[in-house]
């Protein structure tokens, strides 16, 4: 890309916030419903069936937020090597990412687990009942944490993104250059 990184942005951007809203809803919309169903049952099937729609649609929007990120990097390799505190910023928001990543994938996991456990009695899609045997109950309990775990931590990778656009900005910019190229520092 030339010096305009727009169609990188978008890609970035939206595919982060597209895979934030996405798992922020499955947590409060899709698992808080599944409990107002009146078959126990329906409860794990209904929230599967929501997971499995969502699914191709995460795996796009991953992608998008992906190809966009390498895009920006490349375009900003420069500045990410001279600019003071750039790098470690970019690190930091790549780690975040494969955290959120691995977050997802075991909340995936869990939630295929529970799916494989049914039917037992549950409350919610990741609440147990007090009849629940021990095993699906356990993995439900893990999901009921791991849930709010990758809409943590992508919204901590959006607020990352924000951190590196703002280093982008012409006066942060000069005075990160200056700083890293201070003889005093």
């Amino acid at each position: 890309m030339a010096s305009d990184q727009t169609t990188a942005r978008i890609l970035h951007d939206v595919g982060a916030a597209a895979w934030f809203g996405g798992s922020l809803m499955g947590a409060v919309g899709l698992h808080g419903a599944s409990g107002a169903l009146s078959s126990s049952e329906d409860r794990v099937r209904v929230a599967d069936v929501g997971w499995k729609a969502w699914q191709p649609w995460k795996l796009a929007a991953i992608l998008a937020h992906v190809v966009g990120s390498i895009a920006l990097l490349w375009g900003n390799k420069g500045r990410l090597t001279t600019q003071r505190g750039a790098m470690a910023v970019n690190v930091a928001k790549t780690g975040v990412f494969a955290a959120a990543l691995g977050a997802d994938v075991y909340a995936a996991v869990l939630g295929r687990r529970i799916g494989d456990d049914q039917p037992v009695p549950v409350d919610s899609a990741v609440e147990p009942a007090a009849e629940t045997p021990e095993g699906p109950a356990a993995t439900q309990r893990q999901l009921q944490v791991v849930q709010w775990v990758v809409p943590v931590l992508t919204g901590l990778n959006i607020a990352l993104a924000s951190k590196m656009g703002e280093q982008q900005r012409p006066t942060n910019l000069v005075s990160g250059l200056v700083e890293r190229f201070d003889p005093r520092r």
